[in-house]
Parts: C-alpha cells; sequence; structure tokens
C-alpha cells in the first residue's frame, strides 16, 4: 500500500474546481501531510477546461500524477470525467 494518495480534480471553468483544490491541500497539508499541487487553465475564462493535480503522504517529489495512477478522480463535468479517465489506477475511482 502507498503512502502517497493522488487525486485529479476536473471541470471547466466556473465550477469550483481550483477551490475544491485548494481546500483539499490545505486540509491534507493541515492534517501533516506533505502536499503537492498543481493545476491547469489556460484562459482561465468560463467554460474552459480546468484541471487540478494533488499529491499527499509522507514525502512527495513530484506534484503530477502519473496517467494510471489516480486513486480518485473528482469530476465537475461528464466530459472532463471522460477525458481524465485513462489517470485512474486499478483501485481509483470516479466521484
Amino acid at each position: 500500500m502507498s503512502s502517497i494518495t493522488n487525486v485529479i480534480l476536473c471541470g471547466v471553468g466556473g465550477q469550483g474546481t481550483l477551490l475544491a483544490s485548494n481546500v483539499l491541500a490545505e486540509t491534507a497539508m493541515r492534517a501533516g501531510f506533505d502536499v503537492k499541487k498543481s493545476e491547469v487553465h489556460g484562459m482561465a475564462q468560463r467554460g474552459g477546461s480546468v484541471v487540478s493535480h494533488v499529491r499527499f503522504g509522507t514525502q512527495i517529489a513530484s506534484p503530477l500524477v502519473r496517467r494510471g495512477a489516480a486513486d480518485l478522480l473528482l469530476a465537475f463535468e461528464e466530459l472532463e470525467a471522460l477525458r481524465w479517465s485513462p489517470f485512474c489506477g486499478p483501485a481509483g475511482g470516479f466521484s
């Protein structure tokens, strides 16, 4: 069992994806975990694709979740869930 948790949050602009990733990262940090976060929001306009990678655990070197390694994919929009589904690991789930 890995001591690292990998989460991808995805959606479109205006849905709160970045806020949700900030809350998750802050909560993990306050719980004492090492946290790394990366976000891509391109033109940062309402309706554009937005994705955040959040990794936390005992020691995190990189903020990016590898393809096939996400423990959880939290999608705020169906098409973005399909786009990012290849990042789910064997035990990963959709929400």
